[in-house]
């Protein structure tokens, strides 16, 4: 049996020794043994290694935790899908072996153990599951070929249309991006309209072809840079039903959905919620939604666009034009939605205007495939994963301190060692807030607070405090919680847990020196980018003639070292990089973290020589990990001394910088920006071209 150069791990779940050493002995020449003596010690083994274990062993009847239960929770958390469990027990009535293939085993194995039979049972069902995975990636890669080409044969039809009406092709992009976050945004807030995330990825796509109908219409009526006359204009409405009609009479695929949503948005995406639109004078809902939001993407990206017959809108403006109603009349509930991701808009349609369709598709490509990379080496992310988790063990060991980890699937509270002794509770509590043991030591009530604070935390400062007594061998002392709210990559972010450490204020009063000052992230003890903006509009305001540099520095792949090393070492790194800023700036230079992994740094120094300063500090290795920063610098004689405007400047320059490699430096220039050139700046080569 091929094992990939990696010895295969197999999980024996059995409160016996004798019965773990039997099964052990008959598989242990083929495969690495992990071993557990009861549920909770499997939960943490299934926690620890995940999908590196190719098979699980696991008896019925254990104290703690019986195997039963730990193939509900492993039904519960989807683990069954990916790892085969076997029973194995001396119980062989019918009702029991029937509730075992209910919960998901795949085998039953009855005690006394046959070698014979249990080594091909085991070899018969990794093998089985082996293939099976296989094929989800034969699937999944022909899946992913297949959208690739379709996405792209859309933007290339769509940007011929777009070339013909002489304007921008960032157009349809823009109405893509625009739609999918209105549409995103009325789903989370409403269910009448049953927008599924691939219903919305869809219509983000027929977008597209809005204007497909222009195909047809005249170019000197297109291209004409003054008002129609009320003939051109007629002429020119018909575009919509021309669009409709060119779908409606293809000779295949007419009743695919794609192209039943691309007729919807091609014939109605004029029509106005008041009825007052064209061709068909529709009105509300006989509108479809898909219609409706393409409407209000197409409105908006007109009036911030220069075109023949006009000069661009500010975002501001386009906003008040089209809630005044001077646009026509839209859906409520979508203007609504607007205006809730108003904040967003210019930044998610920025992205898209800073390099063309085929360079921001062929990052998307790459970018696709070096996540495929990172799953394929997902057994060597997973070690490293355990070493951290031993590291942080050792640590906490000798630090003496209560630390915890709290995960919400599966809903586990893992307590180090030297503080699950502390508090006279076990290492591994499942459903903590259910825990007999857990409720006589703190009330069921706080323990609902404290998760509500997590889950209210904001992404951007996710540290927490709450106080509360705690009961310990029957004296109540009073505790500070100081914890960090855990969030997942999705849109939107999930809760995923927490981690943090709890101080006994009566013998730790020190721990109040951890609480953050106003206005001060509460993990680099830099300044907040609210106190940082006031901080460099003061500055601004009273130096009128002074030249200021604004750099925005992020780290290279951190989200990637952070899911292969844990949270503990990335937040170690970007404690590092705020050491750093806090010793190299001088009375006059502001720095704070600007979110995430990115700072800021307010400096009235020669900007390319900080640049430079900045790159041969923080390029090397860090901890056994590479190290290396890419930089977007602005300065008041470019952008201008107004602090959005300097800030969003520099912002526009590391977009640049991140999308054009790793460990650069772009500066700001309204020109070059334009002509999609920025100039380069490392610690090689100071001065180059970047494209």
């Amino acid at each position: 049996m091929p094992n990939n150069g990696a010895t295969r791990k197999i999980l024996i779940v059995d409160d016996s020794v004798i019965n773990r050493a039997i099964l052990a002995d008959m598989l242990g020449g083929r495969f690495e043994i992990l071993e557990a003596e009861n549920g909770l010690q499997a939960l943490r083994q299934l926690q620890t290694y995940g999908s590196e274990i190719s098979l699980v062993l696991l008896d019925v009847v254990m104290p703690e935790m019986d195997g039963f239960e730990v193939l509900a929770l492993m039904n519960r958390y989807h683990w069954i899908e990916e790892i085969p469990v076997i029973m194995i027990s001396a119980e062989n009535s019918h009702s029991v072996v029937e509730r075992a293939y209910e919960l998901g085993a795949c085998d039953y194995i009855s005690r006394p153990f046959d070698e014979v039979i249990v080594r091909r049972r085991v070899i018969n069902t990794i093998m089985l599951y082996s293939k099976q995975k296989s094929l989800v990636s034969m699937v999944a890669d022909q899946m992913y070929e297949s959208e690739k080409n379709n996405t792209l044969m859309v933007s290339i039809l769509s940007h011929i249309v777009e070339f013909r009406n002489g304007e921008s092709g960032l157009h349809v992009l823009h109405i893509g991006t625009m739609t999918e976050m209105l549409l995103k945004r009325l789903a989370q807030k409403h269910t009448h309209y049953d927008l599924t995330p691939s219903l919305i990825s869809m219509i983000a796509k027929a977008a597209a072809f809005h204007d497909i109908g222009k195909i047809a219409i005249s170019e000197a009526i297109l291209n004409k840079p003054g008002r129609l006359t009320p003939e051109e204009f007629e002429i020119m409405k018909t575009h919509s039903l021309l669009g409709a009609q060119m779908l409606e009479n293809l000779p295949i695929h007419k009743n695919d959905q794609l192209v039943k949503l691309a007729y919807e948005i091609c014939r109605w995406h004029h029509e106005r919620y008041d009825g007052r639109g064209y061709p068909d004078g529709l009105k509300g809902d006989e509108i479809p939604i898909s219609a409706q939001a393409v409407s209000l993407a197409d409105a908006y990206d007109a009036l911030i666009s220069e075109r023949v017959y006009k000069k661009a809108f500010s975002h501001e403006t386009a906003m008040r034009m089209i809630l005044e109603g001077q646009c026509g009349s839209f859906n409520p509930l979508l203007l609504e939605c607007m205006q809730e991701i108003s904040g967003r808009i210019q930044e998610e349609l920025e992205i898209n205007s800073l390099s063309t369709t085929s360079r921001k598709e062929i990052h998307s490509i790459a970018q696709q495939l070096m996540t495929r990379k990172e799953i394929m080496a997902s057994n060597r992310t997973l070690n490293l994963l355990e070493e951290e988790r031993i590291k942080f063990q050792f640590f906490s060991a000798l630090s003496r301190e209560l630390h915890f980890e709290y995960s919400v699937a599966p809903s586990l509270l893992t307590l180090s060692e030297w503080g699950a002794k502390q508090l006279g509770l076990p290492p591994l509590i499942v459903h903590p807030g259910s825990s007999r043991a857990l409720l006589e030591i703190i009330a069921l009530e706080d323990l609902r607070q404290l998760k509500t604070l997590l889950c209210q935390a904001p992404i951007q400062n996710p540290v927490v405090e709450y106080e509360c007594p705690l009961k310990i061998q029957g004296v109540c002392h009073r505790y500070r919680f100081i914890c960090r709210a855990l969030w997942s990559k999705d849109d939107p972010p999930q809760y995923n847990g927490a981690i943090g450490k709890l101080f006994d204020i009566h013998t730790q009063p020190e721990a109040a020196a951890l609480r953050p000052a106003a206005g001060q992230d509460p993990l680099t003890g830099l300044a907040t980018l609210e106190q940082a903006q006031q901080q460099i509009q003061q500055q601004l305001t009273r130096c009128p003639q002074q030249t200021f540099a604004l750099i925005l520095i992020d780290l290279d792949c951190f989200e990637a070292t952070n899911q292969a090393r844990g949270h503990s070492f990335g937040d170690r790194v970007l404690q590092y990089l705020a050491d750093w800023l806090r010793k190299v700036t001088g009375p006059e230079d502001v720095s704070a973290r600007a979110g995430g992994d990115e700072f800021l740094l307010f400096t009235p120094c020669a900007a390319h020589a900080t640049a430079l300063e900045i790159f041969q500090s923080l390029t090397g290795e860090y901890e056994g990990s590479g190290l290396s920063v890419s930089l977007g610098l602005a300065t008041t004689e470019s952008a201008g001394r107004d602090y959005v405007q300097l800030y969003h400047a520099a912002d526009l320059a590391l977009y640049h910088a991140k999308h054009s490699g790793k460990g650069r430096c772009c500066c700001y220039d309204p020109q070059l920006l334009s002509t999609d050139t920025t100039t380069a700046i490392c610690p090689i080569q100071p001065y180059t071209e970047d494209f």
